[in-house]
């Protein structure tokens, strides 16, 4: 039996066929109900079987395009706003991909996995910067990456490229100003011009 057919065998063992499971990529993706997700995640850090001690990564994910045309196979999912955390088995060398879903897409809202794996308060920190997701429970949730003054999400996918605002330098105040953004927005379509042969015999 390979290790990851092992962890799999281990996990219908402790949780059962309730939570769904994907085996892609030589990983295993567990997809979790929000309000069960501290004490699933509990019992993969303690459970001897599974032995979780590292949180390795969270991260959050705006699922609003996803299954599109161009953008991959479409997959009903239970939300827009998602957070997913990728775990490590020190004793028994394998990954796990975790997954949970907000219900509510105009304010996403998940609780902390900060008592279980303290290590990611930092990656919840950003998740809420750059999302929007409000991880209850955080002991200080505030943005990480972005300035304090900075109005939205910007890995949204209805986050403009260009932003909202845009910042400079004002001589005559002398400090650092929020003025709307001076560019306008397009679209810009690259033009390919090939000469005739191009590319033959070089």
């Amino acid at each position: 039996m390979t290790r990851l057919e092992t962890l799999k065998k281990n996990l219908l063992e402790r949780l059962g066929d309730t939570f769904p499971m994907v085996e892609q990529c030589g990983e295993i993706t567990l997809e979790i109900p929000a309000e069960q997700w501290v004490k699933v995640c509990t019992s993969l850090r303690d459970d001897p079987l599974l032995a979780f001690d590292v949180a390795v990564d969270l991260a959050g994910v705006d699922y609003s395009t996803y299954g599109l045309p161009g953008n991959g196979p479409k997959v009903p999912f239970s939300g827009r706003f998602a957070a997913v955390v990728h775990l490590l088995s020190v004793k028994h060398n394998w990954r796990l991909r975790v997954r949970t879903f907000a219900q509510n897409d105009d304010m996403p809202i998940l609780p902390t996995l900060f008592e279980v794996w303290p290590s990611l308060g930092w990656f919840e920190r950003e998740a809420f910067d750059m999302f929007g997701i409000i991880f209850e429970g955080h002991p200080d949730l505030r943005r990480i990456l972005t300035d304090y003054g900075f109005i939205g999400h910007p890995f949204r996918k209805d986050f403009p490229l260009s932003g909202y605002v845009e910042m400079r330098y004002d001589e005559e105040t002398q400090r650092v100003v929020y003025q709307p953004v001076t560019i306008e927005p397009r679209e810009i379509t690259p033009r390919v011009i090939r000469e005739e042969g191009y590319g033959a015999g070089r």
